[in-house]
């Protein structure tokens, strides 16, 4: 049984394994992936220490970070987890895992728009992730759905590889908090900004060819090769639903000390009620969660 067990390795879980590791705990990481949304992320100018970097530039450098201290690290999906008499099992699709204490760092994926041809056109023209597909777009015509942070950071990867890009918001102005990306994307004469549209259906052949959209009352259809949607994000939280206590959001509630409903489980990142959804305070949510999750396991090997 090992003392604790991270559950994913994104920015919080990545950071948390590090902090244990100089805690010297004996501690395993599950998780599909390395590096989360951090590594489909391209430009990044608020990340302490560094002026700009790339997401996968980023993520490389937290896993050799993880390297320097020999981390053990499980590539599986993690399906559910449950109380056992003196911790927690974790289940994956591989087995089974135990520990006296869990992290829960399983961040977020992307939220579908649920219009019809969506499903029909995923990976024919309709995708969630700029970073992966972009460049799969030279001198096409694409819509970018949804201005926040990941809106525009689509926008401004399709800028330098598109034709032309329709941002589409629902609201009535864009809704990123990153004053730059806003004022690039308002300056670039390939950004059509199109706000108070609601997107009607996403249409095709073999491909995406069109997206009919909803304006002032009107309705219209943009000729486009490629459809972006970055309209927010899901927490991974479903295989703890029946465990920890999770907001109308399903998000996982924790106090300050990254304590979730349970006695010995921790929760850090994207996956967390925490409002502010930035790699860095990710980073910090898993030093926080690794360092709280120690003082913990010092309590509980104190008992009698």
């Amino acid at each position: 049984m090992y003392e604790l067990i991270i559950v994913g390795a994104g920015p919080a879980g990545i950071t948390a394994s590090i902090y244990a590791a100089r805690k010297r705990m004996n501690f395993l990481v599950i998780a599909k992936d390395i590096g989360g949304q951090a590594a489909l992320s391209s430009d990044i100018e608020n990340y302490t220490g560094y002026q700009y970097i790339t997401g996968p530039e980023l993520t490389k450098k937290f896993e050799q970070h993880m390297h320097e201290f020999q981390i053990e690290l499980k590539y599986e999906e993690v399906m559910g987890i449950e109380k056992a008499d003196e911790g927690f099992k974790v289940k994956t699709d591989k087995g089974i895992h135990e520990s006296m204490a869990l992290i829960i760092a399983s961040g977020a994926k992307p939220r579908k728009l649920n219009v019809p041809g969506e499903q029909e056109f995923k990976n024919r023209g309709v995708t969630y992730c700029a970073t992966c597909d972009a460049p799969l777009f030279p001198d096409k015509d694409v819509v970018v759905i949804g201005s926040g942070n990941s809106g525009l950071d689509a926008t401004l990867q399709l800028m330098k590889i598109a034709n032309k890009i329709y941002l589409i918001e629902r609201g009535s102005r864009l809704t990123g908090d990153e004053v730059t990306m806003r004022e690039k994307v308002e300056r670039s004469d390939k950004v059509t900004v199109l706000t108070n549209t609601k997107v009607l259906e996403i249409s095709g052949d073999k491909f995406v060819t069109g997206v009919t959209v909803e304006r002032e009352g009107k309705q219209e259809m943009l000729g486009v090769q490629g459809v972006f949607i970055e309209v927010g994000y899901i927490p991974n939280s479903e295989f703890a639903a029946e465990v920890v206590k999770l907001n109308e959001r399903k998000e996982i509630v924790v106090d300050d000390r990254c304590r979730t409903s349970v006695d010995g489980i921790f929760a850090a990142g994207d996956v967390t009620d925490v409002p502010q959804k930035q790699i860095i305070v990710a980073a910090g949510e898993g030093a926080k969660a690794a360092l709280c999750a120690h003082e913990y396991m010092q309590k509980q090997k104190k008992r009698p």
